[in-house]
């Protein structure tokens, strides 16, 4: 090709609309592990029905895209994100607020290198705190506090709950509940018998959602103890339907205020579950609860998020 035609065919290039994301390893202790997440930086322009398609196109768990605002707007209210998943937008999630806000901590123009950096999402204010970073380690560590908890019905047609998950009776912890629990996003916490049931669980999509669509949950996360030796107290997993997510931050909240209500965690003190071991995306959730006069509160959900690659789209 000439440079004539080199010049002519960057110029028809750039004169499209570009919008710019990063892509980043969430809950990570090394890149390509943990959770994937895109961010996109600048996202004002884009309708919901565009961003929507741009995370279809990604077809990562989910998707955020940040709407800068003026200074003292952000100060006061939080950085405006909306998170999408491939198939809707969603009010809260986890690993794309903590996340976000790390890539905002590297980025930000006022923000950047600050303890702490609040997200503006539609459950309301998310505050999410920084360690300083270590040389040593890679990416950032950061810690979000979700909303208080709050409990909803126990699952207790443990046969209808186990054919929802493509289980038996059998495979269901006896001596513990499924139940609904929210920090801004419900789901049915569902203990499982043991780690061999865990490695061969398969949701059968279409009667999960039948089954959650008569609910108050919004997804499954099963959970089991983990091994005696794998650093971790619980082992997780949550597949819905874009696949399986190595990391899920919103269900993690969910998951410590359960096992803090029900005896199963220390109040105040920090539990790791480990998720994504099945799928070789290993991922460490640090979580903490608080259980103050049978109110769950001081949610904190923390973890690693390592930065992986850059991009940019170009949209006509």
């Amino acid at each position: 090709m000439s440079n004539t035609a080199e010049s002519a065919a960057s110029a028809q290039f750039c004169a499209h609309q570009a919008y710019d994301y990063a892509l980043v390893d969430v809950f990570a202790e090394r890149p390509l592990e943990g959770n994937q997440l895109a961010v996109f930086s600048d996202a004002r322009g884009l309708s919901t029905e565009e961003m929507q398609s741009l995370a279809r196109e990604i077809n990562l768990s989910e998707t955020t895209f940040i709407l800068p605002r003026d200074t003292a707007t952000e100060r006061e209210r939080g950085v405006q994100v909306r998170i999408f998943t491939v198939a809707e937008e969603l009010r809260f999630a986890g690993h794309p607020t903590l996340g976000t806000a790390s890539w905002l901590y590297w980025n930000h123009p006022t923000l950047r290198g600050v303890e702490e950096i609040t997200l503006d999402l539609p459950v309301g204010p998310i505050p999410v705190r920084f360690l300083p970073p270590q040389p040593e380690e890679p990416g950032v560590f950061a810690t979000m506090r979700q909303n208080d908890a709050v409990f909803g019905n126990v699952h207790d047609n443990r046969v209808a709950l186990a054919a929802a998950l493509g289980l038996t009776i059998d495979d269901l912890d006896p001596h513990l509940p499924a139940q609904t629990v929210s920090t801004g996003m419900p789901f049915c916490i569902v203990p499982l018998k043991s780690l061999d049931v865990a490695a061969r669980l398969a949701i059968p999509q279409h009667a999960a959602r039948a089954y959650i669509e008569r609910s108050d949950a919004k997804f499954f996360h099963c959970i089991t103890r983990a091994a005696r030796d794998s650093g971790a107290d619980w082992h997780a997993r949550m597949q819905f339907y874009n696949g399986e997510d190595p990391a899920t931050g919103s269900a993690s909240g969910c998951a410590i205020s359960w096992l803090v209500r029900h005896g199963l965690a220390a109040s105040g003190q920090t539990t790791i579950i480990e998720q994504g071991i099945e799928m070789r995306r290993p991922s460490r959730i640090h979580v903490s609860a608080t259980l103050e006069d049978d109110q769950v509160t001081k949610v904190c959900v923390g973890g690693r998020t390592i930065p992986v690659a850059n991009g940019r789209f170009f949209l006509q």
